[in-house]
């Protein structure tokens, strides 16, 4: 997607016309001035996989799918691909150009004209070579301008049925998004329209996620489709042709020194959070934790980054969202130059304003590693004013004001300040990740020979503010206004001690320096574990990611190990005959229980052949016509890791506990059936240990076992 930005602007003024809300992070088909970054195509396995399909249709290739149809959301570069594909077959077909220009001239109509649903053309009058073929593109499925009168779930089942129905050299392009495809079937649900019913079902089955989703490329049972779901595979995986993950690329683009004005010599000097941020994902292992984090989002929360989303948050992260009293996108570096003056002028003016007070914490988070992990509890702000009234503090002293300045920014985090493009997301990898909570016994990478353990971090900072600086401050390791934020604190931290103040409210004095070193104390973690992923659960999150990323399943026969145990008791798989699911469970000596042998988990072999890589695991517990798939997710992981290091099962977290008691009421349904899993079977009854067992000539009871 190409910057709108004139050429010769610099970074980070540029980036703002990466997010999402602005046209540098929108593609239109063909519109060069809109949304590819430094005109950079950032190529995915799809990509891979049009270019080679456009030269075989163009050598009328032999069973090659004529129809495609590319499902996704907004932001999934369906637009690229459908581009991407244009430019390939113009170069294969010899056209010079001119397939490309048709298409242009069609897409980009006069103003006044809307953009029409499908474009035809035949390419037989424009290739330099022999033959050719009927093009039709659809750019976006939801149009139906030039089709009023019709939905476009209707036009979309007559476009399938049609291109099904033409002969074999009509090529159909279309990008569509899930809903669309959605209302399609029902269309055709509802219309008993048998074939599209049949197609529909099949093409929404193939861009699923399910573990026995069919073949995508060529659909199954339809050699002539192809269908893709671009929001399955990650965009911060490195695709199977060697090149670098799309997100590398484009962190690479944004961070480009090139485009960068000299370190310091900005409106803001040194000062500038943004090119300092810059500065720092300008070395490896920043860029790499950076990435290394987003792909543990990914992960843990189970959403995708699209390419909109990439485009908005290195923009937020590089460039900041920051709005003129006109509502207007200010000039970042200008926007930090501006905070440095209202902060200097504070220091003369007797009684500081809003803006005064809060610039400098504005300033010290809006660094990349504050603006990805920004969460602070705005709820204590109203409490921090209450005991500063109560210790009766002048807030009008130059050492004392930062606790005004900090009430005031905890109070801003109360309203929407992120890009709502990325704000859920955001949220996510801010309440999953928080290096503020990462294991105190990590090692921490703050110079290329030094590391400090967190633990010693906390236990300074706890102490005082000062002493906490004294311990990191030999390293170098934060910013200058970190640096400048953690001394105006560490003065209000030591005149809180003094028994001048205490002696008023103790407890109010304790309250606010408790305040202080805890958010002294995240700010600097935050600062050097962003740039080494040292974030929350890191440990089980890159154990997970080896785990979905192994291709030989060998860290998943491990894990289904650790779930067989957490489905099975020590007496074997026990099912509950006296309840149904959802139901609570009756007294304990009016319980009757199925107890059968373990039932065995094992992996679930994913088939990858015309699909893209799956983003989960699959795992499958039963056997027979028991077995049943369950998703190896994120949460159901940590539960088994946890439960290893001697979690107890009730301390587990409801979605686990939910998915455990799914697995296992689906496992009970058949195994009450199985006269051969049956046959070794035993109810328990009661608490007293009473046992019912198959015997020579029926059942009988057996009293007295154990129920432990």
């Amino acid at each position: 997607m190409d910057s709108t930005i004139q050429v010769g602007s610099l970074y980070p003024a540029a980036l703002l016309d990466w997010a999402g809300h602005h046209s540098g992070g929108v593609r239109r088909l063909f519109d060069e001035n809109s949304g590819r970054p430094n005109k950079d195509i950032l190529k995915t396995n799809l990509l891979f996989r049009l270019e080679a399909w456009a030269k075989d249709i163009a050598g009328a290739k032999a069973g090659i799918p004529r129809i495609l149809l590319l499902v996704g959301g907004p932001g999934n570069g369906k637009t690229e691909a459908i581009e991407l594909t244009i430019n390939s077959l113009d170069k294969e077909l010899g056209c010079n150009g001119e397939l490309v220009d048709e298409l242009v001239q069609h897409f980009t109509p006069p103003l006044g004209n809307a953009v029409p649903r499908i474009v035809n053309i035949d390419t037989s009058k424009i290739t330099a070579q022999k033959g050719g073929f009927e093009l039709g593109v659809v750019q976006d499925a939801s149009v139906t301008s030039g089709h009023e009168g019709k939905s476009a779930a209707e036009l979309l089942v007559e476009e399938l049925v049609n291109s099904c129905d033409a002969p074999a050299s009509k090529i159909y392009l279309c990008c569509v998004n899930r809903g669309v495809l959605d209302d399609a079937l029902i269309h055709a649900l509802d219309n008993n329209l048998d074939v599209p019913i049949r197609l529909l079902s099949a093409i929404t089955g193939a861009v699923s996620l399910a573990p026995d989703a069919p073949s995508c490329w060529p659909l199954e049972k339809y050699e002539a489709i192809a269908v893709w779901p671009m929001d399955a595979e990650s965009l911060l995986v490195q695709p199977d042709e060697g090149v670098q993950p799309p997100a590398a690329r484009l962190l690479a683009q944004a961070t480009a020194e090139h485009m960068w004005p000299p370190h310091g010599a900005c409106a803001a000097g040194k000062n500038c959070p943004f090119c300092y941020s810059r500065f720092l994902l300008s070395h490896i292992e920043p860029r790499e934790s950076l990435l290394r984090t987003l792909r543990w989002c990914e992960l843990a929360s189970g959403k995708r980054w699209s390419f909109r989303d990439l485009f908005s948050l290195m923009s937020y992260l590089l460039a900041g969202h920051h709005q003129s009293s006109q509502g207007q996108q200010t000039d970042p570096c200008g926007w930090a130059a501006n905070l440095l003056k209202l902060d200097e002028s504070s220091k003369t003016t007797k009684r500081p304003v809003r803006q005064q007070l809060t610039a400098i914490f504005n300033l010290a988070t809006s660094s990349y590693q504050h603006a990805l992990f920004h969460l602070w509890d705005s709820g204590v702000a109203n409490s921090l004013r209450q005991d500063i009234k109560e210790l009766g503090l002048d807030t009008s002293d130059a050492d004392m004001r930062v606790l005004r300045g900090l009430q005031y920014f905890l109070q801003e985090r109360a309203s929407p300040y992120l890009p709502a493009t990325i704000a859920s997301l955001m949220e996510d990898l801010a309440e999953l990740l928080d290096p503020a909570l990462a294991n105190p016994d990590s090692e921490v990478a703050v110079s290329g020979r030094s590391s400090v353990v967190l633990r010693d971090l906390d236990i300074r900072f706890s102490r005082s503010i000062e002493s906490g600086i004294d311990f990191i401050r030999k390293y170098q390791t934060l910013s200058a206004n970190e640096l400048e934020l953690l001394r105006r604190l560490a003065k209000a931290d030591s005149l809180l001690s003094s028994p001048l103040i205490r002696r008023k409210k103790p407890t109010a004095a304790s309250r606010i320096q408790r305040m202080l070193r805890d958010f002294s104390c995240r700010l600097v973690r935050r600062s050097i574990c962003t740039r080494s992923a040292i974030v929350a659960d890191a440990d089980i999150l890159k154990a997970f990611q080896q785990v979905v990323e192994d291709k030989q399943e060998k860290r998943l026969y491990e894990v289904a190990q650790q779930v067989k145990t957490l489905l099975n008791s020590r007496h074997g798989f026990e099912a509950s005959l006296t309840t149904t699911f959802g139901q609570p469970l009756p007294p304990r000596q009016r319980q009757a229980t199925l107890l059968v042998q373990p039932q065995p988990v094992r992996p679930l072999p994913l088939s990858t052949k015309g699909r893209p890589h799956s983003p989960i695991c699959f795992l499958e517990v039963g056997r027979g016509q028991s077995s049943q798939p369950i998703a190896l997710t994120y949460d159901l992981f940590k539960a088994v890791q946890e439960l290893e290091r001697g979690l107890s099962p009730a301390s587990l977290p409801q979605t686990v506990v939910a998915l455990i008691d799914t697995t296992n009421s689906r496992l009970a349904g058949p195994i009450v059936r199985d006269q051969d899993i049956l046959a070794d079977a035993r109810i328990r009854i009661g608490d007293d240990g009473t046992e019912i067992v198959k015997s020579w000539n029926g059942f009988v009871s057996l009293k007295g076992r154990s129920n432990e």
